[in-house]
Formats: C-alpha cells, structure tokens, sequence
C-alpha cells in the first residue's frame, strides 16, 4: 500500500470551510485555496495555489480544491 499524503484537506463543513491536516495535526480551516497555501506555508511547505490544486502531497476529501460548500442533501 503507498504511503499516504502528509496533507489532508477535509470535506465542506456544514458551516463552511474545510479543516486541514498535516501529519496528524490539525493547522486550521480554510475557506480558500489561499487559505490552504496560507497554512501549508505556516507548516513549512511552500506551494502555489497553482501547485497545492495539483500536488500529489494533498489529499482532497469531499471535492477537489474547488469545493468549499458542502453538497445540499
């Protein structure tokens, strides 16, 4: 099995924004790709908006790194 990405971005809560996780501690919640980059650069991983959508070192749970509401029922 592969190892799994240092970085997870949870689903839309249903109040808004997605927690994010690197390696097992939670930074905080974004609202926006900015705010993902904002974290991960807090943590010490410099990406783009750009390379953060695409890297290989997130996992996206709930939607890609378009998705900041949750889906009505």
């Amino acid at each position: 099995m592969p190892p799994r990405p240092p970085v997870i971005v949870y689903p839309p809560s249903p109040t808004g924004g997605r927690r994010v996780r690197v390696d097992g501690q939670i930074l905080g919640l974004a609202h926006s790709l900015t705010d993902i980059v904002d974290l991960l650069r807090r943590a010490g991983l410099e990406l783009s908006e750009y390379e953060a959508a695409r890297s290989a070192l997130i996992e996206w749970r709930g939607g890609g790194p378009y998705v900041w509401v949750r889906p009505p029922p």
